[in-house]
């Protein structure tokens, strides 16, 4: 399809630019902002991926395994709903660094630092959510499906005045889903592990 092509330029471009940066010697402000540019176009290109494989035919949970995250995951990221009151496109604007906070606190889980994952937590969560219940729960999900291996992809989507997101965890005998919600303020209102969405 002609209207990849531009996607591809873009992304080997700044592919180029990065490898450029990253043989000189040193490091340099040019090689930070040639790998955001290289993020920005794979951002691009999955999108532009997605949509290809969703015109060809493809289910969302083909698109899901092949982005290790569910069907329901990879729609509430890449699909194009449209509102059916008013037939406009319904949007997906999150908290920016939202996954990466989500990450942090589940990085920090896996490496059992639970002050340093209930950092963030807004007064109402705090109260319900201790170092050791956290501690705890992480435990009973070890002892039942074990040892914690990999995160999947993360996904992020509004909801309400939050911004949701759900990190796929693989363990040994199992899956679940870790689910961080972030305010307005950035600030953590909801934290869990809940069974791995289909």
């Amino acid at each position: 399809m002609a209207s990849l092509d531009p996607i591809g330029g873009q992304v080997r471009e700044a592919a180029d630019r990065v490898a450029a940066e990253l043989s000189r010697d040193g490091g340099t402000v040019a090689g930070v902002a040639a790998a955001r540019d290289l993020s920005a176009a794979a951002a691009a290109a999955l999108q532009a991926a997605v949509d290809r494989a969703r015109a060809a035919g493809h289910s969302w949970k083909e698109i899901g395994d092949a982005l290790d995250t569910t069907r329901q995951a990879a729609f509430q990221r890449f699909g194009r709903p449209v509102d059916p009151r008013t037939g406009a496109p319904m949007t997906h604007e999150t908290r920016p660094g939202a996954v990466d906070t989500a990450v942090a606190i589940f990085t920090a889980i896996a490496d059992s630092r639970w002050n340093d994952a209930l950092r963030d937590l807004d007064d109402r969560t705090r109260a319900a959510l201790s170092a050791e219940r956290l501690a705890a729960g992480w435990a009973h999900t070890i002892g039942m499906i074990g040892s914690f291996e990999r995160m999947g992809e993360p996904l992020a989507y509004p909801l309400d005045e939050n911004t949701v997101v759900e990190i796929p965890l693989h363990f040994e005998a199992g899956d679940r889903t870790g689910r961080v919600a972030l305010d307005g303020n950035g600030k953590v209102a909801g934290l869990f592990i809940r069974p791995a969405m289909q």
